[in-house]
């Protein structure tokens, strides 16, 4: 018959687990302090980076786009505050907390025009022509309009078929509502005939999603059409300023 073990052996393996679970807190301690010595070296050597390459970073749109990169890979956030290192070396927060705002004052100039709606190849011509010290890019909007995000107030960048469009009004387009976008973009409008055709619905369901898109602002109508109809239009998906100056069509 197999003896149980006595007092003493179970308080001496009651020992070995406490040391086990001492030495394996000590081990991911010295892995945690280890992890946090390469972190800082590689913040350390990316601040170095950043002063020597800081006219690269602030005047070459593609070089600032790989310095976010990197940014991101080490766990350094340069527009985190206006305030600190980043902003004292490359003003990199300023000139992102500018550029935000350049983009609220043009998204609120044309939003009579658009309702509120804005081609980001449109809103970044834009801020181009405002700027002509710096090139403006796409990656530069989103990161700005990243920022905007935060505080609220709607904006938000979102697709239709191709094009990239920044909603600066608090409304919540669903699928319905980007679907008849999509179909809207080669010409600019639709008739509630065309939806229906397209994608299969009821008149009820295309009227309520043309409806709900004119009551918020994002649409406007046309009941002088030759052909009878109520045409809904979508300035910010049809052909924009850009394509028609260049002759092109959608």
């Amino acid at each position: 018959m197999r003896r149980r073990p006595g007092i003493s052996g179970l308080q001496g393996a009651v020992a070995a687990r406490d040391q086990y679970r001492s030495l394996g807190d000590n081990v991911a301690k010295v892995r945690q302090d280890l992890m946090k010595e390469q972190l800082e070296t590689f913040r350390h050597q990316l601040e170095e980076f950043a002063s020597k390459h800081k006219n690269d970073i602030t005047k070459n749109p593609a070089f600032r786009a790989q310095f976010h990169t990197m940014c991101a890979k080490c766990g350094v956030d340069p527009l985190a505050s206006n305030k600190g290192f980043w902003a004292e070396l490359l003003g990199i927060g300023d000139f992102y907390y500018e550029l935000g705002v350049q983009i609220v004052d043009i998204c609120l100039a044309t939003r009579p025009r658009n309702g509120g709606l804005i081609d980001i190849e449109e809103l970044r011509s834009s801020l181009s022509k405002r700027r002509r010290s710096v090139l403006i890019t796409e990656d530069d909007c989103l990161r700005a309009i990243g920022k905007l995000k935060k505080l609220g107030g709607g904006y938000e960048v979102f697709s239709v078929g191709r094009r990239k469009l920044v909603r600066s009004v608090p409304m919540e387009l669903n699928r319905d509502h980007n679907l008849i976008l999509q179909i809207a973009q080669p010409r600019g409008h639709v008739t509630v005939e065309e939806v229906e055709r397209e994608l299969s619905w009821r008149s009820g369901r295309a009227i309520d999603a043309l409806e709900n898109l004119l009551k918020e602002g994002l649409a406007m109508i046309d009941d002088g059409d030759p052909d009878g109809k109520r045409h809904y239009w979508f300035p910010c998906v049809g052909p924009s300023e850009l394509e028609t100056e260049s002759g092109g069509n959608m």
